[in-house]
């Protein structure tokens, strides 16, 4: 089989995988639908290339050159500008630039001046850099979103950037002539080019109808952990958050307090001024409880007025003075949406991990127990829990 046979056959399965991709593009969501555009542009293109060369023998040689080559690396900007699209990063205003070059140094080089070691070259240098860009842009996600399905992807990128480096040292090696034609069956690279060609438009697109997959996954399990009106972890979260932290408590790996804040006064905002300006309340208290707390607390929703904040690394001392900070910040910040001259206090209860507790609940209790002190002792203020003032309050309670 020669390579000409090779390229015609992978230009098919690309032309059918395309096809695929454009049938199922209406089913994925608005957000994802320009990145799969611009993969399936891709996939397009680098079939065309390879078809280029599997049938182009009846053009003039420097047109069927520089039209296979051109398909070929605007075929990668494409797919650079899909993965742009699914990171949500803006493309260069030069973007455009590796594949114009490219594309004119085969015509130049290929007509004017016949030179397949200077094409050879440059392409290359088009397609590592288009490829590399990818592979910057997954990789960098890969630290939030570790799914497979991008490793996959990443990997892919990274193979043919290897391949498109040994392609060149192998054939520059061989000192090849000027009109050296890769379409024939000349050398074993030029039967091997277009069957690694096919990893990017045939196992690159099911892998990226996977990362899209997962993509969808992932969004659907933060909308059901997430408070819709915050955008804060929910109760649901807090649980699961509260739980890991509680076993590395009990390990012995990282403190552990727990905070519940509560908005005082709350109903009589929502009563007085309507529950827009008690979801303006919520989200602004919201806004300062995150801004406030470290990168690795987690602050939470739990429900109605009520917040808590899980923090760990810190001794008692330092945990008083966080919340206190923390309950200053709302007092402090003005809350004055339709000048209506609203003010916004918090009551917090604390509470830390104790030997002998069975669960994170036992933690969260003991911290709501202390907002409770907190609101009969005057509101807007914080209480640290301790044993002998619950046993009190539940004396005076009998």
């Amino acid at each position: 089989m020669d390579a000409g046979t090779v390229f015609a056959t992978v230009s098919l399965t690309m032309l059918v995988n395309g096809i695929v991709l454009g049938l199922i593009l209406r089913d994925l969501p608005a957000e994802l639908r320009p990145s799969a555009i611009y993969w399936l542009i891709g996939t397009l293109l680098i079939a065309l290339g390879c078809t280029a060369f599997a049938f182009g023998e009846s053009l003039p040689r420097p047109v069927m050159l520089t039209a296979a080559n051109g398909f070929f690396v605007f075929g990668l900007t494409a797919y650079l500008r899909s993965v742009q699209e699914f990171h949500g990063v803006r493309p260069k205003p030069m973007a455009l630039a590796p594949a114009v070059i490219a594309t004119a140094c085969v015509l130049i080089f290929s007509s004017v001046y016949q030179n397949f070691g200077i094409r050879l070259v440059v392409v290359s240098l088009g397609w590592a850099w288009l490829m590399v860009g990818c592979v910057r842009l997954l990789i960098i996600g890969a630290r939030e979103d570790k799914s497979l399905s991008r490793k996959m992807l990443a990997a892919l990128f990274i193979i043919l950037f290897i391949y498109s480096v040994v392609r060149v040292v192998v054939y520059l090696s061989q000192n090849p002539a000027a009109d050296f034609a890769v379409e024939t069956g000349a050398n074993w690279l030029n039967l091997l080019s277009p069957i690694v060609m096919t990893l990017l438009p045939i196992v690159g697109t099911t892998t990226f109808v996977l990362m899209c997959g997962d993509y969808l996954r992932r969004k659907l399990e933060r909308t059901a952990s997430t408070d819709f009106l915050t955008g804060l972890p929910n109760r649901r979260a807090l649980v699961d958050y509260g739980s890991e932290m509680f076993v590395r408590a009990r390990g012995g790996i990282a403190e552990l307090a727990v905070a519940v804040l509560d908005i005082d006064y709350f109903k009589t905002v929502n009563d007085t001024y309507g529950h827009g300006a008690g979801d303006l309340a919520l989200i602004h208290v919201a806004r300062l409880l995150r801004a406030e707390t470290r990168k690795n607390d987690v602050v939470a929703r739990s429900g109605g007025e009520e917040f808590v904040v899980l923090m760990g690394g810190l001794d008692e001392r330092e945990t008083i003075a966080t919340i206190e900070r923390l309950r200053l910040a709302v007092e402090e910040t003005d809350f004055d949406p339709k000048a209506e001259g609203i003010s916004i206090t918090l009551s917090a209860g604390v509470a830390s991990y104790r030997t002998g507790d069975a669960s994170f609940d036992d933690i969260l209790k003991r911290a709501d127990n202390a907002l409770y002190r907190a609101k009969t002792l005057g509101r807007n203020r914080v209480e640290l829990w301790h044993a002998a003032a619950s046993s009190l309050e539940r004396q005076t309670l009998h």
